[in-house]
């Protein structure tokens, strides 16, 4: 009787239990509000971008050297001298290399003298051999001879030819017109060319269109495209912003520390002279960008509510049969076909304020850039999309902080005592 009793207890007490949880779930207290938080659709532009460093350099700059050995003479030009293209800049001790063409005149005059002497020796010989007068070993010796100073006639010619080349390097011009960047040599001092041509000055062809050179990361490299816009500053000009177009992605990767990059090059305008070469760059490339496209803050987008709220805001609105059907409050707007393809688009289910009722409806969204959602179809500029619900009590706070005031662990002021 008495394991009866308490059965039958038991079950009163989980009954009251599931009743009262049904209660809560099912019900607003009188006392309490559900408020909406939304936001509007609006106008606006999507980019989606990526960052890299980089470095601003000219677009063609050439090393200038010499090709012979010798003591500086003469420097024309100086750091950041604007030049022409055949203009001489400099000047090597001619000196030695004078000495060198004079000799070579010298021996292809004693080449051709010995070889006119042994062309006529060699007519004699010829006419006393037909003439059965000389042997054939004559013949054959003075043959021989004739060969021998015209190779050493031709030696002697190409010998004097590059004296005569050599001494003209001697003479150093400018191969383009432009700045210089960079002299590495001063009057009096000695230049080798025995092993690897040494570099004299460094010349930058034009100044007012540079580049710059950007290590992108492979995980960033897929979205970049010639053609792209570049967004870049320099910390020698805080605050300013310089505009480039992406114009090459190089396929040769680098790797450095197991992190592997591409170079991407970017060409930028630069008619105030202010990007120098050199300079550090921070890049952002926009590999995707829409204007006044319809747009939704992406919080909207994530926004999935208690449908406990939804139903009690709904019943607070006089609307307690509203459905949660997804029913669209304007026509889907049609996209053209061209720019779906372009688009990366899905469906998505987000909550709009229709006057005072909130329902679920099916929308198409395109790209985002982490703050706002592209919209393709299924709203309109000026809809309301909720992105919170919260349930709101007037004495939220006040049952609590009684029962702090009035706990028995907390000091209390004195005087505050019952006695």
């Amino acid at each position: 009787m008495k394991s009866t009793s308490i059965k039958i207890i038991g079950a009163f007490i989980i009954t009251g239990l599931a009743v009262g949880g049904y209660l809560y779930l099912n019900s607003t207290p009188s006392d309490s509000a559900v408020i909406a938080e939304t936001v509007l659709v609006e106008k606006g532009s999507i980019a989606q971008t990526i960052t890299a460093t980089g470095t601003v350099q000219p677009i063609t700059q050439v090393e200038v050297g010499t090709q012979v050995s010798g003591v500086v003479e003469k420097v024309y030009v100086d750091y950041n001298s604007e030049v022409k293209k055949g203009q001489l800049i400099a000047e090597l001790d001619k000196t030695n290399l004078l000495t060198t063409v004079a000799e070579g005149k010298i021996n292809l005059q004693t080449a051709q003298n010995e070889l006119d002497y042994l062309q006529l020796l060699f007519d004699r010989k010829a006419a006393l051999y037909e003439a059965d007068n000389g042997t054939k070993a004559d013949y054959d010796e003075a043959l021989y001879q004739l060969e021998a100073a015209k190779n050493t006639l031709a030696q002697r010619q190409s010998e004097l030819q590059r004296a005569q080349t050599n001494l003209g390097y001697a003479n150093i011009y400018s191969p383009i017109a432009g700045v210089v960047l960079s002299k590495d040599v001063n009057v009096g001092q000695t230049v080798a060319a025995s092993f690897s041509t040494p570099t004299l000055f460094t010349i930058a062809q034009d100044l007012s269109k540079m580049q710059v050179e950007a290590d992108v990361d492979e995980a960033d490299v897929g979205g970049v495209q010639a053609g792209q816009r570049v967004a870049f500053t320099v910390d020698a000009f805080p605050g300013e912003t310089f505009d480039g177009t992406v114009t090459q992605l190089r396929l040769n990767p680098t790797t450095t520390s197991n992190v592997v990059t591409y170079t991407v090059v970017i060409k930028a305008d630069n008619p105030d002279l202010k990007l120098l070469p050199g300079l550090t760059a921070t890049i952002t490339i926009y590999t995707y960008e829409q204007n006044d496209v319809l747009t939704l803050a992406a919080k909207a987008i994530n926004f999935t509510p208690d449908q406990g709220l939804i139903q009690a805001y709904n019943r607070q609105s006089s609307m307690a049969d509203s459905t949660l059907q997804a029913a669209p409050i304007n026509p889907p707007m049609a996209v053209p076909a061209a720019l779906v393809e372009q688009k990366q688009q899905a469906s998505k289910t987000i909550w709009v304020k229709d006057g005072q009722q909130i329902r679920s409806i099916q929308i198409s969204v395109g790209r985002s850039d982490g703050i706002k959602v592209e919209v393709l179809s299924g709203l309109q500029e000026g809809d309301e999309v909720v992105f919170k619900l919260e349930a709101t009590t007037a004495a939220t706070t006040a049952p609590a902080a009684q029962e702090e005031a009035s706990s028995p662990f907390m000091p209390k002021p004195p005087g505050s005592r019952k006695k």
